[in-house]
Parts: structure tokens; sequence; C-alpha cells
């Protein structure tokens, strides 16, 4: 799985949405939670092209780096450090060109040789 993840991870970063797409199973579930609360759940693979898509700008750069990895089982425990830089102004007062660096985890799961499930946590 690590090699599948890796992948993924690769395509995340060059912003390549049909290549991360490429490691997904058609059934994928991507799940993101901040502060331990989920904020966002998509269910199949239409859903998180859609997001993928349409969050491709907010950052004009952005870069995940795996720090640590564990699987146990079918679920892989990926410890992650993201950096990016925003390529819009947000309605919360962040502006383009302002950088976030920040620790997170994720969880993968796989089934049939592509990635099933997917969880960002951060704080």
């Amino acid at each position: 799985m690590r090699t599948l993840i890796d992948r993924y991870i690769d395509a995340y970063n060059r912003k390549d949405v049909e290549a991360m797409l490429a490691t997904m199973h058609r059934e994928v579930v991507f799940e993101n939670y901040s502060a331990g609360m989920l904020g966002l759940r998509t269910l199949g693979i239409d859903e998180l092209r859609h997001l993928a898509e349409s969050s491709r700008h907010l950052f004009s750069a952005r870069r995940q780096t795996v720090t640590a990895y564990r699987q146990d089982g079918d679920t892989a425990h990926v410890e992650i450090f993201f950096e990016g830089t925003f390529g819009v102004d947000l309605p919360n007062g962040v502006r383009a060109g302002q950088v976030m660096a920040m620790p997170g985890r994720s969880e993968f799961r796989e089934r049939d040789g592509l990635l099933i499930y997917i969880a960002d946590h951060s704080e």
C-alpha cells in the first residue's frame, strides 16, 4: 500500500487530479477532520473529482511530506507535514501569498489495489 500512497501524494503535490484519481477505487470515501470534527466527506470518485478540481486553485503551491508510516492490517497511518502558499484571498482574511505549514495525519485503506478510504486529520 505504501507505493500506492506515495503515488497519490506525488500527484497531490503536482496538483494532477487525473493522476490522483488513478489511485482511487470508484467507491472511494474521503473525509477531512479538523480538531477532531468531521468537516467534509465525499462519497465516490465523482464527488472526489469535483472537490479536487474545484479546490486546486486555493494553493499556488502545496506539498505533503510523509514523516512517518505505519500499517496495521488493511489500514495505513501516515504522519504528514503540509506546506502551502495560498493562491487566492479568502473571506476569512487569509490573503494570496500567505504560507501555511502544519503537521497532520492521514489514514488510508485499500481495496482491489486502489485507495478506497482516505481520512485527513489536522488540528
